[in-house]
């Protein structure tokens, strides 16, 4: 009788439904009120570039997926998939996306694309990452590569958001880097010097403020980490913001005499435009 039972409530109980590419929520960090990261199953065949993005996203109410570019902030020998993402209220896809929870599916296209790469920069002696809110992500990525120590002397962080609290992602990522022995032991003991942080604030008061072109035009940031002024001969950068942000700072870049690159034809510096800003 009690086996009948099982087999009969089983037969009423719907199966779960699998969605197309889908990979399981494996855990999920709420930053602040518009910020959060989560991380994913990591699909089997999947193999990418670190600074590369994927879609990811979840069903929409008619049945079609809702997708969106989304930069990879995990390096590319982490078992899963690190995301960082802005909360939209009305946003088509965060407004679902920020509530999802571990075990939880998400869809994620294993196609991972986009230029903010290794290979699209020239060799030099000191990397640039120029970013604001999440864009960080892929330099998440790039600072937990060891590729990116070996073809680097230097690597500066700035990174620009609106108040403190939205840099804590950032902030605790490059401490956790520079505290650890396994980097100090693969990169030599003075690791932690070659990683540079440059964190500010645009509206709230903290120790460092100013946007990132100010900083760089008015060379206060060159004064303040003690480096000289960026050359085309040592410096390469790479750049995720909003559209203006990227427009901005690449003008910035260029008064310095550096150039655009891309991935086939590699330069001094490369902009990634497949960024996830508002409205998403």
């Amino acid at each position: 009788m009690t086996l009948d039972l099982h087999v009969a409530e089983a037969a009423e109980k719907p199966a779960k439904k699998t969605l197309p590419d889908a990979q399981t929520v494996t855990a999920v960090r709420h930053w602040t009120d518009s910020l959060f990261s989560f991380r994913v199953t990591r699909p089997a065949s999947l193999r990418f570039r670190s600074g590369e993005f994927v879609m990811i996203g979840l069903p929409g109410d008619n049945g079609k997926p809702i997708l969106r570019a989304y930069s990879i902030a995990s390096p590319n020998w982490d078992d899963e998939l690190e995301f960082y993402s802005i909360k939209v209220q009305d946003g088509p896809l965060t407004s679902r996306l920020q509530h999802i929870q571990p075990g939880d599916e998400i869809i994620l296209r294993p196609k991972p694309v986009g230029t903010l790469v290794l290979d699209a920069l020239l060799p030099g002696k000191r990397l640039w990452f120029l970013a604001t809110g999440t864009g960080i992500a892929p330099f998440a990525s790039l600072m937990r590569d060891p590729d990116t120590f070996e073809r680097y002397e230097q690597v500066v962080m700035m990174h620009t958001c609106r108040t403190a609290a939205e840099l804590n992602y950032g902030r605790e990522l490059v401490e956790n880097l520079k505290n650890d022995p396994l980097l100090s032991e693969i990169h030599g003991e003075d690791f932690a010097k070659r990683l540079l942080y440059y964190p500010t604030t645009t509206r709230e008061e903290s120790p460092l403020m100013g946007r990132i072109t100010d900083n760089m035009t008015s060379g206060k940031v060159f004064q303040d980490l003690g480096l000289p002024p960026i050359t085309a001969e040592n410096d390469r950068a790479m750049i995720c913001g909003s559209l203006a942000f990227n427009v901005d700072v690449k003008a910035v870049l260029e008064g310095f005499g550096l150039r655009e690159g891309a991935n086939s034809e590699p330069r001094e510096f490369v902009v990634e435009k497949a960024f996830v800003g508002e409205g998403v």
